[in-house]
């Protein structure tokens, strides 16, 4: 009788600069062995690798290469953070080959600030779901450089990752564990592709607490409708996380009632999702829904918090950490201006849905941020930008947080999506 051929092991890509880290991923290479698991490695180092004497799958030269650049002349030019961010671009484009080919279940890397930097680019090339896993020095400090959108697992190394002692054994032994264990998962699981894609169709939503009435009424319709729906806070990290969604293909569909992390970024405040939030969708070709949710107010942290030259300004201290601030009329109009631009341009079937009765929980008759001529700027400058446009307007009576503008939002959401993302359609105004 044949014996069963034995299971293929789980690979985890290590990938860091052995120039400087070498002794250390050669431990981590011999730990990950004993637990069962295949290694590839990825060296992102300019030099040659110091403290690794075993072979190196994609060596320095070739991830420079895949950078666009070679060695001698990120060595010629001396500067360390030009050279950091080549052998970055080199190495997400080797580990996003390895991954798309099925080369790959995981990754980890270690490193201070440089490392760090390097596998921050590297995990922004890898899906969610496939595991990535930092140990570095930066990871009880500010670590949104490090994790972005993207679901990346830090783990603070305590000591400076610089050779192998009581302390660093301790931390790289439970990542190296960590990893081989996420590995072995994401060997069992399969591609991303499979059937957990394709059960039911995926839906983004955007949300914030004063438009959480809404959302919730569209995401029970939608999910009546057949659809999975994921929702995103609309804390600026929220936004990105929604935004690399809609990049990654996984999306049927985008509700995005909740743009107020633009007003964030028009005015300065914490809650930015950056000048590139709402483009993703319309430049995928993901059908998308969008309303203005949350553009009365720009999100602060405690009220002593708030720049001096916001003085002047109507407040609302919503908690002892959030304080918010009304837009006024000039800005409310500048982000109609900036979103119409925005829908105008994309290419995917887009429709705007305008709630006259008001933006959010705190912009309805006798609330504090109630202010029917900002709203009207807000409005009609949307309505102005994307005259003309292949956008479908429906321009709605109801406050964003009444139940049928709510479920309106996704029954016409479900209705462009069946539709396959036909573009040559007639622009219409609804109102009752």
């Amino acid at each position: 009788m044949t014996a069963p051929e034995a299971p293929a092991r789980p690979t985890v890509a290590l990938v860091g600069t052995l120039d400087t880290k070498g002794a250390e991923y050669r431990w981590v290479a011999g730990r990950l062995g004993e637990l069962g698991a295949d290694v590839v490695v990825v060296d992102a180092g300019t030099r040659e690798p110091h403290g690794y004497d075993a072979a190196v799958d994609h060596p320095n030269h070739e991830v420079a290469a895949a950078g666009g650049t070679d060695l001698d002349t990120l060595l010629a030019a001396d500067d360390r953070g030009a050279a950091v961010s080549a052998m970055a671009e080199g190495a997400a484009t080797v580990i996003g080959r390895l991954h798309a080919t099925g080369r790959v279940d995981a990754v980890l890397a270690l490193g201070g600030s440089g490392g760090s930097a390097i596998a921050a680019r590297v995990f922004r090339e890898l899906p969610i779901g496939a595991p990535k896993l930092l140990v570095s020095t930066m990871a009880s400090g500010d670590v949104a450089p490090y994790v972005g959108a993207n679901d990346v697992t830090l783990m603070y190394s305590v000591v400076d990752i610089a050779g192998i002692n009581q302390i660093s054994r301790a931390v790289l032994g439970n990542a190296v564990a960590a990893i081989a264990g996420m590995a072995a998962a994401a060997q069992a699981r399969g591609p991303a592709s499979s059937a957990e894609r394709t059960d039911r169709p995926l839906v983004g939503a955007s949300m914030f607490g004063v438009t959480t009435p809404a959302v919730d009424v569209a995401r029970e319709r939608l999910d009546e409708l057949g659809y999975e729906v994921l929702v995103f806070h609309a804390t600026g990290s929220g936004g990105r996380a929604l935004e690399s969604l809609a990049r990654s293909g996984m999306l049927a569909g985008v509700l995005d009632l909740t743009t107020t992390e633009l007003a964030d970024d028009l005015v300065g405040g914490v809650l930015t999702a950056g000048p590139d939030r709402l483009t993703a969708a319309g430049a995928a070709g993901v059908p998308q829904l969008v309303s203005l949710g949350a553009l009365d107010m720009v999100n602060f942290g405690p009220r002593d918090t708030v720049p001096e030259r916001f003085a002047d300004r109507d407040f609302f201290v919503h908690n002892a950490t959030v304080t918010l601030m009304r837009t006024t009329v000039d800005e409310n109009r500048e982000l109609g201006e900036r979103i119409g631009a925005k829908l105008s341009g994309a290419e995917a079937p887009t429709v705007l849905l305008i709630p006259r009765g008001g933006v959010s929980a705190l912009d309805a008759e006798g609330l504090p941020f109630r202010d029917a001529e900002a709203d009207a700027a807000l409005m009609e400058a949307v309505l102005a930008g994307v005259q003309g446009s292949a956008v479908t307007v429906v321009d709605r009576p109801e406050h964003l947080n009444d139940p049928v503008f709510a479920g309106l939002a996704a029954d016409t959401l479900h209705a462009v999506i069946e539709r396959g993302g036909d573009r040559n359609r007639t622009d219409t105004t609804e109102q009752d």
